[in-house]
């Protein structure tokens, strides 16, 4: 896990930030503080976080309500959260995952054991991306081997088109056709060439894309320990 990911602390209560801004800032993450859902709206225009640490109970927007916003954007939806609150009850915490928060954590807490939430939650989603990532490559895999058969299916019917004309025109069956059928061959001709081209595009955009994906993934080895871990967890 990259320690220096950057997190966003919701919470209306100035010890709470100034306590996690100091003990999070010294394990060399980046930290954004907001006073309350709305104010976090305003910080995420600029401040991407890894993930937010997000207090229930807060004036003007509950973390309930910041949650379904994110969630229902596009941009944030992906950010995991993790929620604070001082109701213990399960229907409350089941609403909290029922929105989309990924790891809730009951009043008083234990800074160890947010720390080592925050890093399972991070450590989580990493791997999610890296299964995304190798999902991503394996469409790109898929989509250029239909466009191969779709283009070479499409080549050799022009090529069997143009021996069948390029053996009338040799036996002279042409006849009076023949410029025609020079013509036709000729016409054939540039459709080969333009599926020659249109597949060398094809497979060097696709090389490409998954030279760019496989730039920020994984070794198979690794992605299977933290998967087993993934598993294993509590």
């Amino acid at each position: 896990m990259n320690t220096h990911n950057k997190i966003l602390i919701v919470d209306d209560d100035p010890v709470n930030l100034e306590f996690f801004q100091l003990m999070l800032s010294k394990l060399g993450f980046t930290v954004e503080e907001a006073n309350d859902g709305i104010e976090a709206l305003s910080k995420l225009k600029k401040f991407y976080p890894d993930l937010i640490l997000l207090d229930n109970i807060m004036p003007r927007m509950s973390g309930w309500e910041l949650t379904k916003n994110l969630k229902n954007d596009p941009k944030f939806r992906d950010i995991p959260i993790i929620m604070f609150s001082a109701l213990d009850d399960i229907k409350d915490k089941i609403a909290g995952f029922d929105l989309g928060v990924d790891d809730y954590i009951t009043k008083p807490f234990n800074f160890s054991e947010v720390l080592a939430r925050i890093k399972a939650t991070l450590r989580n989603r990493e791997l999610l991306a890296q299964i995304a990532v190798r999902e991503s490559r394996l469409s790109l895999a898929e989509e250029l081997n239909r466009d191969m058969r779709r283009n070479l299916a499409d080549f050799a019917k022009n090529i069997e088109d143009l021996d069948s004309t390029v053996a009338l025109i040799q036996t002279g069956a042409a006849g009076q056709d023949a410029e025609k059928k020079m013509s036709d061959v000729q016409e054939k001709t540039k459709k080969i060439r333009m599926y020659v081209t249109e597949l060398d595009a094809r497979i060097e955009k696709t090389i490409l894309e998954w030279e760019d994906l496989k730039k920020n993934e994984i070794g198979l080895s690794t992605l299977e320990v933290q998967l087993r871990k993934f598993l294993n967890q509590d």
